[in-house]
């Protein structure tokens, strides 16, 4: 299946214009584009149909892109891309804090744009994927796939799950690869930029150890039971990040 078949993307942004442009721009690329012209408008959205995919501008009236994209996460580990005339290393931290999976300035050209875009569906497809017809079914991938496991924590690669003490928690695709990495890896350290490189597929750049910072955060919220001295992914002062 190719990147863009079958992928519906949400383009929330309350500029008709900015919305018109990236809509052409991805149609004509065979993605299926819907568009939202606030936050309350893409949170009903996303609450009657699926996506792959979330535009989100920052600056909008009522709820702001990062209210609007805390608001998503509560229910949907959907990808979001921020668009944003902001563009300060700050703004991208906050857009990674609240929820966000990626971070465009504008102006952007035609070819990044549509690089981040492929990036974040490819992967969403491979984590969290579409099985094909024919496909086993979720049982029989559990008996037959290998199991990464550590203490207190299952993860099925092939599956998109992970199973802490027995129970599923809902990671979004970026925290699913972090944790797949470290995993298979115990013991080995990742500098930010390696983690970065190898997760987002792109060069590091000034400010990327914070977005790397706040996945490993969120992780450790959703895996730790003491987040603040955790015994999984640990930091190695000035050099990393490994699992135990």
């Amino acid at each position: 299946m190719s990147t863009s078949e079958s992928a519906r993307i949400l383009v929330v942004d309350d500029n008709h214009e900015i919305r018109e442009v990236v809509n052409i721009l991805l149609s004509g690329e065979g993605y299926e584009v819907e568009e939202a012209s606030d936050g309350s408008r893409a949170l009903e959205m996303l609450r009657e149909h699926s996506y792959d995919l979330v535009i989100l501008d920052v600056m909008m009236p009522h709820m702001n892109g990062y209210q609007t994209c805390m608001e998503i996460r509560k229910a949907n580990n959907t990808p979001i891309l921020f668009l944003s005339a902001r563009s300060q290393v700050e703004d991208k931290t906050l857009g990674f804090s609240s929820g966000g999976d990626d971070y465009l300035p504008k102006p952007f050209s035609y070819q990044e744009l549509l690089s981040r875009v492929k990036a974040l569906i490819r992967r969403y497809q491979i984590y969290k994927g579409k099985e094909e017809a024919g496909a086993k079914t979720a049982e029989e991938k559990t008996e037959t796939e290998q199991i990464i496991v550590l203490p207190g924590i299952k993860i099925y690669e092939k599956q998109g799950k992970v199973l802490s003490e027995g129970r599923e928690v809902e990671l979004t695709d970026l925290e699913f690869a972090i944790l797949c990495l470290l995993a298979k890896h115990r013991g080995q350290i990742f500098p930010a930029q390696h983690l970065y490189e190898s997760i987002w597929d792109e060069p590091y750049y000034y400010g990327a150890s914070n977005t790397v910072m706040v996945h490993i955060r969120h992780l450790r919220e959703k895996l730790e039971k003491d987040p603040h001295n955790p015994k999984i992914i640990k930091n190695v002062w000035g050099k990393g990040y490994r699992c135990e």
